[in-house]
């Protein structure tokens, strides 16, 4: 009879969250706009490299929760609670899971592909919930924090998203598949 616990497996789940966990803290004392840069997609897209999109939405989630826990959400709690709660878990954890399932799709194309590709993903998917929430939970304060209503859709993705996102995109594409294809070598 197998042993289905996998020692080596476990402790690499284990990392990959105490490093989601290390890194959304980092970003909101490096908060370089009102909002946090998410560094912590990049250990998001090796988990769901490396161990599929169960652990992708695992990580994901443990951003969520963290995100909340950490008050980097508290501008958005007083104006509607659980439509904060629901954007912010539900942003990190399709994330986490999309990118697990994108990777899958591409991996038998290349690896490098499939890596470079989810790692895109994962802040498109997080950055784009949390526009999705923005206008279905949060609209008409930020309409007042833009200034009108006809300014909220421009204010929501320059100012709100803009930079961050770019980042984002950028640092996930560049070190997602460096960290991947070294962890892939190490495993082999």
């Amino acid at each position: 009879m197998k042993n289905n616990f996998d020692t080596k497996k476990l402790t690499m789940y284990a990392i990959l969250t105490a490093i989601v966990i290390i890194l959304q803290y980092i970003a909101i004392l490096l908060r370089p706009t009102v909002f946090s840069v998410s560094l912590v997609l990049v250990p998001i897209v090796i988990g769901a490299a490396l161990y599929g999109p169960k652990l992708g939405a695992w990580l994901g989630f443990v951003f969520g929760v963290i995100v909340l826990l950490s008050g980097d959400a508290n501008a958005f709690i007083p104006i509607n609670f659980l439509g904060t709660i629901v954007t912010v878990i539900l942003k990190g954890t399709l994330a986490g899971l999309l990118t697990g399932f994108v990777y899958n799709w591409f991996k038998n194309v290349n690896t490098y592909v499939a890596v470079t590709v989810s790692a895109i993903v994962c802040p498109v998917v997080n950055t784009g919930i949390f526009a999705i929430g923005c206008f279905t939970f949060f609209i008409d304060a930020i309409a007042e924090m833009a200034g009108g209503s006809d300014l909220v859709t421009s204010y929501i993705f320059l100012v709100m998203i803009g930079g961050n996102f770019l980042f984002e995109v950028l640092v996930n594409a560049v070190l997602s598949p460096a960290i991947v294809r070294l962890l892939k070598i190490r495993k082999a």
